[in-house]
């Protein structure tokens, strides 16, 4: 074969592969579209998964079609996820080829002039495609995406949506697959009873093997590890204490009605805590008049983080030799209050002494009805109802009080005899005194999983 022939076979193959002016409008256009998607896919990822729960059900609230669309995706996230990162990977792909080929476009008068090195095209490729994926579809659309999650998950929901459709089977084969490599290599013994299971197993005791009190007690073994502070504490609002202005007389007064034998002394406000006073130190002293200097009488405040394990505090509450605590936030502020008495009471169950009120609000009006305060810590509401402490934790946000649960599921601020209704449960606010919810009805559906006793 001469070098004619073989020529004139290389020229179609030439023609064929050129790009008309027409065709690089075209690709042009699908680089721009696919960049669009991309930022579209890479913000819905952030927007999606940053809704708290407390986001959600206020979309649940509402009746607009996205809205539903949203909610209806984040009930299988590990498909949504699957979903968005396939997409994702095939569009940039495709920005990549499709860039590839507008690039040597670009660059072909230039080369016929100064050819270039095969390394600094290679380069010039990698450069301008990185940046433009990093910045336009991974960046921008990210950044958007955090501080307008609720919009963007809205505007994005309908092709994601389709999207979904597409590649279900694909990304539930994957998930599946995962799950199983997750599963084969988790470092958890498969041997080993997961919490539900020992608490299950406690239940099926015999009554000659262990009464419901023990029964209890080895629940409360089970979990006092697992359980912080801020689950037991008695909350700000209800901590009672002693301003450091008040005279002596006050103060014998205020001791008095409280019936404490530890109170928290505070300056300004309870988040300026200046110590404690015990009540027996002032036994010899109560002869003194109102100008008595009591405040030599005050001793150092412990204090204590909120997500601090109660095993721990109880520890440090005997090595130490106290009982008695200032819980504190993240910020410095002060959270509430913490006893001995309220961890082992964790274990034991209630303790009551001679001064605790019998009158409570917290009352059972059949199987299926109760009555609370709002202020009741959840843990203990789940107590009650004998159903798992972790029964709320998808929709109770950072609330730790039943009242904080019914404003993270209503969304807003709700009114007297509302109705808000999660899983088997619904709660009704029967008394609301100006931005605080006092009292409030739970009501359990007939299939609700409650333990037998």
């Amino acid at each position: 074969m001469d070098y004619h022939s073989v020529a004139g076979s290389i020229e179609p193959l030439n023609v064929l592969l050129a790009i008309t002016p027409g065709a690089t409008t075209i690709l042009l256009f699908i680089v721009i579209l696919l960049l669009l998607l991309s930022f579209l896919l890479s913000g819905s990822e952030v927007a999606f998964f940053s809704l708290s729960s407390k986001d959600i059900n206020i979309l649940k609230t509402r009746k607009h079609p996205s809205f539903r669309r949203i909610v209806a995706l984040l009930e299988q996230p590990k498909i949504l996820s699957v979903t968005l990162t396939i997409t994702n990977v095939f569009v940039n792909v495709g920005i990549i080829l499709t860039s590839n080929l507008l690039i040597n476009d670009w660059l072909k008068p230039y080369e016929q002039i100064h050819p270039l090195p095969v390394w600094t095209v290679f380069l010039i490729k990698v450069v301008s495609v990185t940046f433009v994926i990093v910045l336009f579809a991974e960046v921008l659309p990210k950044i958007w995406a955090t501080h307008h999650k609720v919009w963007f998950a809205a505007a994005s929901s309908l092709i994601v949506e389709i999207l979904k459709s597409i590649f279900y089977g694909i990304s539930k084969r994957f998930v599946a697959f995962s799950e199983r490599i997750e599963k084969n290599t988790s470092t958890v013994k498969s041997a080993g009873m997961d919490d539900g299971q020992l608490d299950y197993a406690i239940d099926l005791l015999s009554d000659n093997e262990a009464s419901m009190e023990e029964k209890q007690i080895l629940k409360g073994i089970r979990k006092f590890s697992e359980t912080t502070v801020k689950q037991i504490m008695r909350t700000r609002l209800d901590v009672s204490g002693i301003s450091f202005s008040d005279n002596f007389k006050d103060v014998l007064i205020k001791i008095e009605e409280l019936h404490y034998s530890r109170l928290p002394v505070y300056k300004n406000s309870l988040d300026e805590i200046a110590g404690t006073i015990h009540t027996k130190d002032l036994l010899p002293y109560l002869n003194q008049s109102a100008d008595f200097d009591w405040h030599s009488l005050i001793r150092t405040a412990y204090f204590v983080h909120e997500q601090k394990s109660i095993e721990d505090l109880l520890q440090e509450f005997r090595t130490k030799r106290i009982h008695f605590a200032v819980v504190v936030d993240e910020f410095g502020g002060t959270s509430g209050i913490v006893t001995l008495e309220d961890i082992i009471e964790e274990i034991i169950g209630e303790i009551k002494d001679e001064f605790d009120d019998e009158e409570n609000i917290n009352k059972k009006l059949d199987e299926n009805n109760y009555i609370f305060e709002g202020k009741i810590m959840i843990n203990d509401v789940c107590k009650v109802l004998k159903i798992p402490v972790d029964t709320f934790d998808a929709v109770r946000g950072e609330s730790d009080s039943l009242a904080g649960l019914v404003l993270e599921i209503a969304g807003e601020f709700p009114q007297i005899n509302d109705s808000f209704t999660n899983g088997q449960f619904t709660f009704v606010p029967l008394e609301i005194s100006k931005n605080r919810i006092d009292k409030v009805k739970v009501t359990i559906g007939k299939n609700a999983s409650i333990e037998q006793q």
